[in-house]
């Protein structure tokens, strides 16, 4: 058993990265009379995969001025990088400086020991290191049963279960995907191990986690061929360093996808004339990306992930230009190519595996050979898919459904989920990633800081009015 069981509210939050980690400081902050239990599967609190790599070369995609984990305190990261000493810094860091993504990891984690240490003497935070494989709401308190028979239980429970690896692409025979050339998660231990500097790799997926694993790959000291697969070849872009708003920033943007689309393409248009760069008239969406997204039709809200994703993402997530003359230096001399196409099938050869792919716009058929496969196509979204046990469990029980447009759960605006009828749950909440369909951008940490900010508020109020006192509820699986 864990826990103590008292009367109080107690919440858990599933998931210690990021989001999980930082809506625990905020709930020890807007619930002073709640027990917070944070779960964790991996060896280490307050990392998640994004910031676990310990790589000094993976860097931040956002200057070291806008991240950090307080709104109200907006110098606090880089004020510890100042005054911390950190051998992976050459050089004294600034606002605009693009920095290690392991160093906000250990910040994170630096938050959450000073949390432990000083500010939650009196016992209402409990970590946990394990796996919750299950959750039964059928009693008036959510049972959450975790690996190795142990079991707590909480009022409520805010899933932030970050990222799940890529899936697979389609082919007609996918028994390839249970060879050693195939890597499933470019993140594991063996991802790139045993591999010969001079073997040619195939990394599906051309965005920012193709990124990290050249990164990696040329660290390691690999010569060999490098080649990058997805549908449409995109590559990120990078940042220009200027930071310049808009001149004359339009005072008002349309909600309709076909006008705002017009819209950008015009001030683009207006920026480049004036000498500028369309990069500030993408960062002008920042602060209203959310909005513009809720408001949106369901079409266009459609219509955008199925057509203008990948332009989104590769204008709106850029690269620190470390990072970008590396790619770049990587594609010039011939090491690194990008390819527009699909995988259609794997033949293994002696001396590895043929990759046969259709390129864009052809109906004719390439290959290249390679010595091992990594699937970088970024993280999957498709409930259904995911095959982690609480993840299936929450599905059968009917306690979460997937969004319509399949990019995570279904969560309101106040990140409740939403069951198999759609109906509001008091009890279930979500945050980071897998609340993409209600709030599009929750990547990045300004949105995931401001996400988890309110949600510690909206849960505060539900522990002040005695809101997660309910009755003993029947089974709730139909």
């Amino acid at each position: 058993m864990l826990g103590r069981y008292m009367s109080t509210t107690r919440i858990a939050v599933i998931g210690a990265g990021f989001s999980g980690t930082l809506l625990t400081l905020h709930l020890l902050r807007q619930c002073p009379t709640a027990e917070i239990v944070l779960i964790e599967r991996n060896p280490q609190f307050g990392r998640g995969q994004a910031y676990a790599t310990g790589n000094a070369n993976h860097l931040l995609n956002v200057p070291a001025g806008r991240m950090s984990a307080f709104r109200d305190r907006p110098n606090n990261f880089l004020e510890w990088l100042q005054s911390t000493p950190h051998p992976e810094l050459g050089e004294a860091p600034t606002a605009g400086s693009f920095v290690p993504r392991l160093l906000f990891g250990r910040y994170i984690r630096h938050l959450l020991k000073e949390q432990i240490r000083h500010a939650d003497k009196d016992g209402r935070l409990e970590l946990v290191r394990g796996d919750v494989l299950r959750m039964d709401a059928s009693d008036s308190r959510l049972a959450l049963e975790l690996d190795r028979d142990r079991r707590t239980v909480a009022d409520a429970t805010v899933l932030a279960v970050g990222n799940f690896p890529p899936e697979p692409p389609p082919v007609a025979d996918p028994g390839f995907y249970d060879s050693a050339l195939y890597r499933a998660d470019p993140w594991a231990p063996d991802a790139l191990t045993d591999l010969d500097p001079e073997a040619p790799v195939l990394l599906i997926g051309t965005g920012l986690t193709m990124i990290d694993t050249v990164v990696s790959l040329l660290d390691q000291g690999h010569t060999g061929p490098i080649h990058a697969l997805s549908r449409r070849g995109l590559l990120p872009h990078r940042h220009n360093g200027s930071g310049q708003p808009p001149r004359n920033e339009p005072s008002s943007y349309p909600t309709v996808l076909s006008d705002l689309v017009r819209l950008m393409r015009r001030e683009i248009t207006r920026m480049t004339g004036l000498g500028g760069t369309w990069h500030p008239v993408i960062d002008a969406l920042r602060p209203i990306t959310t909005e513009l997204w809720q408001t949106a039709s369901a079409e266009d809200k459609a219509r955008f992930v199925r057509h203008l994703r990948p332009w989104w993402d590769i204008h709106r997530h850029r690269i620190a230009a470390d990072v970008s003359d590396r790619i770049e230096a990587a594609r010039e001399r011939g090491q690194l190519t990008k390819c527009a196409g699909r995988i259609r099938e794997y033949r293994e050869t002696p001396g590895g595996v043929e990759v046969t792919f259709q390129p864009r716009g052809t109906s004719s058929l390439a290959s290249f050979q390679v010595a091992r496969v990594v699937n970088c196509s970024g993280p999957s979204c498709d409930y259904d898919r995911i095959t982690h046990p609480l993840i299936r469990n929450l599905l059968a029980e009917g306690l979460v459904r997937p969004d319509p447009l399949r990019l995570g759960l279904d969560v309101t605006t106040t990140c409740a989920v939403r069951d198999r009828q759609g109906a509001i749950s008091r009890r279930v909440f979500a945050v980071g990633p897998v609340t993409r369909g209600a709030f599009w951008e929750m990547t990045a940490v300004p949105d995931i800081r401001r996400q988890t900010e309110l949600l510690a508020e909206h849960l505060g109020n539900m522990t002040a009015r005695k809101a997660f006192a309910l009755p003993a509820l029947a089974s709730h699986k139909p």
